[in-house]
């Protein structure tokens, strides 16, 4: 796999350079893996609908043609597309959607986090009143909000062409986290969201960048 970091980019033209990509592979293009940050804007996924966009205050929203609701991109975020032939690496989307989630729970485990999945709400969340505790969720203490006491830390929108993968992940490191506030985060009402400086984790973006690009590196690679 080829691991390139673009740094800050502009959204539409990359996304748009993902679905080129995707178009013009062949059976022996080789795997990519494209690590970047966005400045902010909200894009909104092919579920998505237009009342969880609250408060968009300036914020460009994008339409695009990854599954699932709206979510915010901005800097201080580490986003990642891999770009990836599922059928050459002799996996299934669930599968595949299993092994995103398992490199950003094996890269918060480096700084001492604990990622969990939640049944039927795709990403990662940790517990904020204390992020690195190992036993795994009960499930939820009050069902009427499923995710009491969590906090995202990381959201998953992807889609699949002829068997290859774009868009991807992105997991928050150090970022402004008010623009979330505008949105009903990948679609869940009153869903908080966090970043590693906010549950205590002082790190920066390359860093973070990095360990969670080997990760899905390990995860993705034949």
């Amino acid at each position: 796999m080829i691991v390139k970091t673009l740094g800050r980019v502009e959204y539409a033209p990359t996304e748009a350079a993902m679905r080129a990509f995707t178009e013009a592979r062949g059976p022996d293009t080789e795997d990519e893996l494209w690590l970047c940050e966005h400045p902010p804007t909200y894009t909104q996924g092919l579920a998505g609908q237009a009342g969880h966009v609250l408060n968009p205050q300036g914020i460009p929203v994008v339409q695009t043609n990854r599954g699932g609701q709206v979510t915010y991109h901005g800097p201080g975020q580490v986003v990642a597309y891999p770009l990836v032939d599922l059928k050459r690496l002799g996996i299934f989307v669930k599968e595949y959607v299993f092994r995103l989630e398992a490199a950003v729970i094996q890269t918060l485990e480096q700084f001492g986090v604990t990622g969990h999945r939640v049944a039927g709400a795709p990403g990662i969340y940790v517990r904020l009143d204390d992020p690195g505790a190992h036993g795994a969720l009960s499930g939820p203490a009050d069902p009427s909000d499923p995710f009491k006491g969590l906090g995202k830390i990381a959201a998953l929108g992807i889609k699949v062409s002829r068997h290859c993968t774009y868009h991807g992940a992105a997991l928050n490191v150090a970022m402004d986290l008010a623009p979330f506030r505008g949105i009903n985060p990948c679609g869940y009402a009153g869903l908080e969201t966090v970043d590693l400086a906010r549950i205590g984790v002082s790190t920066d973006w390359p860093e973070v960048a990095r360990r969670f690009g080997e990760r899905l590196a390990a995860q993705l690679s034949r």
